[in-house]
């Protein structure tokens, strides 16, 4: 049964006001929670009992698979294995994320690796949301880690978003991608007080006419920092982008390194970075339309990181 705190973190973390319809896998406290399967869509415990083997059938088109995590006890530090194998010419949707909710002074983490391999012609929308709360002083931490393989014609679209109350991050990205396959990863992070976040990508063009965008917003607020690293390696005739900005706000820190790695003639690659703070210009324009100053800067910085 899911009580108060399993309800909250569940409505923060993957929009859900209860159990989901359809396949699903809840995890809580390095426990199973709950689990459903579907006609197209496979869920099993992995051998290793570490995590958990999705199947998405070939052809599926329109489903979708929760797979949400949620932690709420004192001084546990989860860590799981999944692996998700999508079918040839399937297109679904799988919804993530690790919701922690601290209520002492003992620190409370998750380390979730997600492999992804991504059939041909298949294509995959993941949405990852990390969410800390919770009136304790114990550290929220989170590492995630996601591996994607894509092969011909595949697509996958990557919606990572942290926007509050976790201590520590540590994010991992690594993508092969085939001919003809293409993969958006669009990254979203807000960090507050002592807060730190280190975000590092190694996205590999393997295949003729393959595409990668990799799309970063961040926002540093209070005396926290963020450290973003990306990696856009080309191996054959390809296009790739990296577009990372960031906006800071008092005492925060922030060092972006976008590096581009060009190994074929007909490769092409491209980024752009800015790091800097809010236009005294937009703030001047919101407040004399009757916003607060606090409330002008809310709204800058919900609109920089949809």
């Amino acid at each position: 049964m899911l009580d108060a705190i399993d309800k909250e973190l569940l409505k923060e973390v993957a929009g859900l006001e209860g159990i989901p319809k359809g396949a699903y896998n809840i995890r809580k406290n390095g426990e199973l929670l709950g689990r459903e399967v579907s006609a197209n869509i496979e869920i099993e415990t992995n051998e290793a009992g570490n995590g958990i083997v999705i199947r998405i059938e070939p052809g599926t088109v329109g489903e979708s698979v929760h797979i949400p995590v949620i932690l709420s006890q004192a001084g546990l530090h989860d860590v799981v294995y999944n692996t998700f194998d999508i079918g040839e010419d399937s297109d679904v949707t799988i919804v993530a994320g690790c919701g922690i909710h601290c209520g002492s002074s003992e620190s409370e983490g998750h380390e979730g690796i997600h492999e992804f391999r991504v059939r041909k012609n298949a294509s995959v929308k993941y949405v990852e949301k990390h969410v800390a709360i919770g009136e304790g002083k114990g550290k929220r931490i989170l590492n995630p880690t996601t591996k994607v393989y894509l092969e011909a014609g595949a697509h996958a679209e990557m919606e990572l978003s942290q926007l509050g109350g976790v201590d520590e991050a540590y994010r991992i990205n690594e993508a092969e991608i085939g001919p003809g396959a293409s993969l958006l990863v669009t990254e979203r992070v807000m960090t507050d007080g002592n807060q730190s976040a280190i975000s590092k990508n190694e996205l590999v063009l393997k295949g003729e006419d393959s595409k990668a965008n990799m799309v970063s917003r961040s926002v540093i607020k209070g005396d926290s920092r963020q450290d973003f690293y990306v990696n856009l390696e080309a191996r054959a005739r390809c296009f790739g982008h990296i577009e990372c900005d960031a906006i800071i706000m008092d005492n925060g820190a922030n060092e972006t390194v976008p590096a581009l790695k060009a190994f074929h003639p007909d490769a092409e690659l491209t980024h752009e970075a800015s790091i800097g703070k809010i236009a005294n210009d937009q703030l001047m324009k919101l407040m004399s339309l009757g916003l607060t100053y606090d409330e002008a800067v809310n709204r800058i910085i919900q609109g920089f990181l949809k």
